[in-house]
Protein backbone atom coordinates (compact mmCIF):
# COMPACT_ATOMS: atom_id res chain seq x y z
CA UNK A 1 0.00 0.00 0.00
CA UNK A 2 2.79 2.35 0.52
CA UNK A 3 4.32 1.91 -2.42
CA UNK A 4 1.17 2.96 -4.17
CA UNK A 5 0.83 6.15 -2.98
CA UNK A 6 4.60 6.78 -3.36
CA UNK A 7 3.85 6.12 -7.48
CA UNK A 8 0.58 8.44 -7.76
CA UNK A 9 2.54 11.69 -7.29
CA UNK A 10 4.77 10.72 -9.92
CA UNK A 11 2.00 9.71 -12.20
CA UNK A 12 0.30 13.08 -11.49
CA UNK A 13 3.39 15.05 -12.26
CA UNK A 14 4.35 12.79 -15.75
CA UNK A 15 0.44 13.18 -16.58
CA UNK A 16 0.91 17.21 -15.60
CA UNK A 17 3.80 17.22 -17.29
CA UNK A 18 2.35 16.15 -20.77
CA UNK A 19 -0.69 17.72 -20.66
CA UNK A 20 1.29 21.18 -19.84
CA UNK A 21 3.36 20.14 -23.61
CA UNK A 22 0.55 19.22 -24.78
CA UNK A 23 -0.87 22.19 -24.60
CA UNK A 24 2.60 24.20 -25.48
CA UNK A 25 2.30 22.45 -29.03
CA UNK A 26 -1.34 23.10 -29.70
CA UNK A 27 -0.91 26.97 -28.61
CA UNK A 28 2.22 27.50 -30.54
CA UNK A 29 0.29 25.42 -33.62
CA UNK A 30 -1.98 28.47 -33.66
CA UNK A 31 -1.68 30.55 -37.14
CA UNK A 32 -3.00 34.09 -37.04
CA UNK A 33 -5.96 34.60 -39.41
CA UNK A 34 -4.64 36.21 -42.71
CA UNK A 35 -7.75 37.42 -43.88
CA UNK A 36 -6.95 40.82 -43.90
CA UNK A 37 -3.66 39.87 -45.91
CA UNK A 38 -5.97 37.90 -48.26
CA UNK A 39 -8.31 41.07 -48.64
CA UNK A 40 -5.39 43.62 -48.70
CA UNK A 41 -4.38 42.29 -52.21
CA UNK A 42 -7.81 42.52 -53.77
CA UNK A 43 -8.36 45.59 -52.17
CA UNK A 44 -5.39 47.65 -52.97
CA UNK A 45 -6.75 49.56 -56.15
CA UNK A 46 -9.89 51.29 -54.27
CA UNK A 47 -9.10 53.50 -51.42
CA UNK A 48 -12.15 56.37 -51.10
CA UNK A 49 -11.59 56.82 -47.60
CA UNK A 50 -11.32 60.23 -47.43
CA UNK A 51 -8.02 60.30 -49.56
CA UNK A 52 -8.56 61.36 -53.32
CA UNK A 53 -6.30 64.03 -53.18
CA UNK A 54 -3.07 62.27 -51.37
CA UNK A 55 -3.62 58.90 -53.28
CA UNK A 56 -3.40 60.44 -57.02
CA UNK A 57 -0.91 59.19 -58.65
CA UNK A 58 0.58 62.57 -59.79
CA UNK A 59 1.86 63.15 -56.22
CA UNK A 60 4.45 60.69 -56.42
CA UNK A 61 5.47 61.33 -60.23
CA UNK A 62 5.50 64.90 -59.70
CA UNK A 63 7.33 64.61 -56.70
CA UNK A 64 10.05 62.12 -58.90
CA UNK A 65 10.83 65.25 -61.45
CA UNK A 66 12.81 67.06 -58.78
CA UNK A 67 15.85 64.47 -59.61
CA UNK A 68 17.70 67.08 -61.03
CA UNK A 69 18.16 68.03 -57.34
CA UNK A 70 18.77 64.99 -56.14
CA UNK A 71 15.15 64.83 -53.97
CA UNK A 72 12.45 62.49 -55.01
CA UNK A 73 8.75 62.60 -52.93
CA UNK A 74 7.78 59.09 -53.74
CA UNK A 75 3.95 58.03 -52.53
CA UNK A 76 3.33 54.26 -51.73
CA UNK A 77 0.12 52.77 -52.80
CA UNK A 78 -2.92 52.96 -50.12
CA UNK A 79 -2.40 49.81 -48.44
CA UNK A 80 -6.35 48.42 -46.69
CA UNK A 81 -6.11 47.20 -43.40
CA UNK A 82 -9.06 46.21 -41.41
CA UNK A 83 -9.21 49.26 -39.67
CA UNK A 84 -8.82 51.67 -42.57
CA UNK A 85 -5.92 52.45 -45.61
CA UNK A 86 -2.87 53.38 -44.27
CA UNK A 87 -0.57 55.36 -47.10
CA UNK A 88 3.05 56.98 -46.80
CA UNK A 89 4.95 59.29 -48.78
CA UNK A 90 8.45 59.28 -48.75
CA UNK A 91 11.38 61.59 -49.55
CA UNK A 92 14.74 60.39 -51.09
CA UNK A 93 17.80 62.64 -51.15
CA UNK A 94 20.52 61.54 -53.08
CA UNK A 95 19.52 58.06 -52.18
CA UNK A 96 18.66 58.37 -48.65
CA UNK A 97 15.72 58.43 -47.20
CA UNK A 98 15.42 61.77 -45.63
CA UNK A 99 11.46 61.57 -44.44
CA UNK A 100 8.60 59.73 -44.39
CA UNK A 101 4.94 61.08 -43.52
CA UNK A 102 1.79 58.91 -43.37
CA UNK A 103 -0.56 61.12 -45.36
CA UNK A 104 -3.48 58.45 -44.70
CA UNK A 105 -4.04 56.00 -41.59
CA UNK A 106 -7.39 54.99 -39.42
CA UNK A 107 -8.36 58.16 -37.90
CA UNK A 108 -12.44 57.12 -37.60
CA UNK A 109 -12.77 56.84 -33.46
CA UNK A 110 -10.87 58.05 -30.54
CA UNK A 111 -9.37 54.80 -29.93
CA UNK A 112 -7.65 54.52 -33.75
CA UNK A 113 -6.36 58.29 -33.24
CA UNK A 114 -4.70 57.32 -29.77
CA UNK A 115 -3.51 54.59 -31.12
CA UNK A 116 -1.76 55.91 -34.23
CA UNK A 117 -0.85 58.79 -32.53
CA UNK A 118 1.62 57.19 -30.97
CA UNK A 119 2.56 54.35 -33.51
CA UNK A 120 3.24 56.64 -36.44
CA UNK A 121 6.16 58.86 -35.59
CA UNK A 122 7.80 55.61 -33.65
CA UNK A 123 7.20 54.00 -36.89
CA UNK A 124 9.01 57.45 -38.89
CA UNK A 125 11.68 56.78 -36.87
CA UNK A 126 12.27 53.15 -37.46
CA UNK A 127 12.43 53.81 -40.95
CA UNK A 128 14.20 56.54 -40.94
CA UNK A 129 16.67 54.59 -38.60
CA UNK A 130 16.85 51.67 -40.84
CA UNK A 131 16.67 53.38 -43.91
CA UNK A 132 14.41 51.22 -45.37
CA UNK A 133 10.88 49.57 -45.04
CA UNK A 134 12.37 46.49 -42.64
CA UNK A 135 11.09 48.18 -39.67
CA UNK A 136 9.61 46.78 -36.38
CA UNK A 137 6.06 46.42 -35.65
CA UNK A 138 4.87 48.58 -33.63
CA UNK A 139 2.63 46.79 -30.30
CA UNK A 140 -0.71 48.01 -30.31
CA UNK A 141 -0.87 48.83 -33.88
CA UNK A 142 -0.32 45.72 -35.63
CA UNK A 143 -2.64 46.17 -38.80
CA UNK A 144 -1.21 50.05 -39.25
CA UNK A 145 2.26 48.86 -38.81
CA UNK A 146 1.54 46.28 -42.06
CA UNK A 147 0.51 48.81 -44.14
CA UNK A 148 2.85 51.87 -43.09
CA UNK A 149 5.61 49.16 -43.87
CA UNK A 150 4.18 47.83 -47.18
CA UNK A 151 2.67 51.42 -48.30
CA UNK A 152 6.38 52.38 -47.59
CA UNK A 153 7.90 49.66 -49.98
CA UNK A 154 6.02 50.27 -52.39
CA UNK A 155 7.05 53.94 -52.43
CA UNK A 156 10.75 52.39 -52.44
CA UNK A 157 10.41 50.30 -55.06
CA UNK A 158 9.11 52.88 -57.10
CA UNK A 159 12.11 54.63 -56.98
CA UNK A 160 14.22 51.84 -58.30
CA UNK A 161 15.86 50.65 -55.05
Amino acid sequence: MHTLRKNRPLRRIALASAATVSGMVLLLSLKPHTTPAVAIGSANSPAPSGSPSPSGGATGSGGSSGSATGTRTLTGDPVQTRYGPVQVRATLTNGKLTDVTAITYPQENPRDQQINAYAVPQLTREALTAQSADIDTVSGATYTSDGYRRSLQSALDSAGG
